[in-house]
């Protein structure tokens, strides 16, 4: 699934971004006394979760303030958490739902946007390898001219992965829940999904009769526009993202950013306008309590917090990582770093020459994809508004328009001048888009402590919307577990058989 990037109008279902220090924080505070009951006319000490807001990173779910129950609704001794935890798992589910098209967008006020047909094209540097065409079958044609059966080797190979990962669905419905990755995976596809994260893509195809031209042209190219990465990644990550490339993609009137504002809006959620600073572990009896610090324009606080829920980003070279004091042992952060995307928004007339076509008006193509050469640009997209009229048309080729250049690095002058005639404007966005994928990082933990989780954990299998949707309610889930103390439903192994039980 695409990134989304900075004013593009095109953009489709976002993966994951990371925000630079914010997290979910859920606090009961009438478990311990610390807090009056926001309820003036109620008699009992109540409670209300609440969570540090800042831009969603596509790992965290807001938790909304609740009324006391009052006396005769639910048991005085029933714990507050419990409900807290039910929430947080619904609306994990919600963004699930949102995540895999099961949830309406009319729902929170969105309306699907329309689709603008493009041509696409693979170039690599010198000419075009593969130019798509009006004709299905001519383009079904010319892959099998090209390349043989590569491409429905390719398909069948991504479709059964897929559907082994839907089993998440299934495990998630029945309430099952993993403390780990690598546990995580292990339910889905067994040792078969665990070794996908050690092996590289290329590897992987070829041992199911994929050739290494296919591999170079095609397969490298969508990896390269999705990840900025080659096909030596990881083959989970890299069938998450082949899985995308096929289509079936959706988008929003106004941009998919709309989506996350409006489930956020949806929960009624008491946001916290804060950046965590540090969480520390408190010396306590029983379950253990988080004090968490942060600070705002207003200066520095803190609250004490029955569950954590940390929705960003924890590695070595994030110079925002959260300080973690009083845990034995020390909390460790992950042992990789994130790869930076750089897309540039230009105004202007594109250099059909630049692509084999002397002629403009000649140009066909909306999206260009590259081989791993040449090397300063990924991906060239003829961009649309986010909003699409019933009589919005593409510019032509010979017309100026908005193109999205991503790229590994800034765009120089003499680089935007090779790929533009002329331009009237260039808008620059930076982030660190995703982690670097790579064979040897270890798969991180939900559970950094025994109420402590970490959602982001997850995108270092692979990194898309759906994967941070199936990582929220699972950390959801695994926190209601835990603290119900039902270890049946945590890390349990042969779940396929267990769920045909229980139907």
């Amino acid at each position: 699934m695409r990134k989304p990037h900075p004013g593009g109008g095109t953009e489709k279902l976002p993966m994951t971004e990371p925000a630079p220090r914010e997290m979910r924080l859920m606090r009961a505070s009438c478990r311990r006394g610390t807090a009056a009951c926001p309820i003036r006319s109620c008699d009992q000490r109540g409670w209300k979760a609440e969570q540090p807001a800042g831009r969603w990173g596509g790992a965290g779910s807001p938790a909304p303030t609740l009324q006391c129950p009052s006396p005769g609704v639910l048991p005085p001794s029933l714990p507050a958490m419990a409900h807290a935890a039910r929430l947080l798992a619904a609306l994990a589910a919600l963004l699930a739902a949102a995540a895999t098209g099961d949830a309406r967008p009319s729902k929170i006020g969105l309306r699907h946007r329309r689709e603008v047909g493009g041509r696409s094209a693979i170039f690599n540097g010198e000419n075009f390898v593969l130019e798509e065409t009006d004709w299905y079958l001519l383009n079904l044609f010319r892959l099998w001219w090209h390349y043989g059966i590569s491409f429905l080797r390719l398909q069948m190979w991504v479709e059964e992965v897929m559907e082994k990962f839907m089993r998440i669905y299934k495990y998630q419905a029945h309430g099952y829940a993993f403390s780990g990755v690598e546990e995580l995976l292990y339910s889905l596809g067994e040792s078969a999904f665990v070794n996908m994260t050690q092996r590289s893509v290329a590897e992987s195809l070829l041992q199911v009769g994929v050739t290494q031209r296919f591999i170079d042209d095609v397969v490298s190219a969508v990896l390269r526009a999705s990840y900025g990465q080659s096909a030596a990644m990881p083959a989970f990550a890299g069938a998450m993202s082949l899985a995308g490339a096929q289509g079936s993609l959706w988008s929003v009137e106004g941009g998919n950013k709309l989506v996350c504002s409006g489930l956020l809006k949806l929960t009624k959620a008491n946001v916290i306008h804060a950046t965590v600073t540090t969480v520390t572990l408190q010396p306590t009896e029983g379950k253990p309590l988080y004090r968490v610090r942060y600070e705002n324009e207003a200066g520095t606080g803190s609250d004490n917090y029955d569950i954590v829920v940390i929705a960003t980003p924890l590695h070595l070279d994030n110079s925002s990582t959260i300080a973690f004091e009083g845990f034995d042992p020390p909390i460790d952060v992950v042992q990789g770093s994130f790869q930076p995307t750089i897309v540039s928004l230009v105004h202007g007339y594109l250099n059909s020459s630049y692509f084999g076509f002397p002629d403009p008006k000649l140009f066909p193509f909306a999206n260009i994809l590259t081989t791993d050469f040449p090397t300063f640009f990924c991906a060239l997209d003829n961009i649309c508004p986010v909003n699409i009229s019933a009589s919005f048309r593409r510019k032509q080729p010979q017309e100026a328009a908005v193109w999205r250049v991503q790229s590994p690095q800034p765009l120089l002058r003499s680089q935007l001048k090779t790929l533009f005639r002329s331009y009237y404007s260039v808008q620059t966005a930076e982030w660190q888009a995703h982690p670097v994928h790579s064979p040897h990082t270890p798969l991180p933990r939900f559970t950094l402590h025994d109420q402590l989780f970490h959602l982001n954990a997850l995108e270092w299998a692979a990194s898309s919307v759906e994967v941070t949707a199936v990582a929220a309610k699972n950390v959801a889930l695994l926190a209601f577990n835990r603290w119900y103390q039902d270890l049946d439903k945590i890390d349990q192994k042969d779940l396929m058989h267990k769920v045909k039980t229980e139907l």
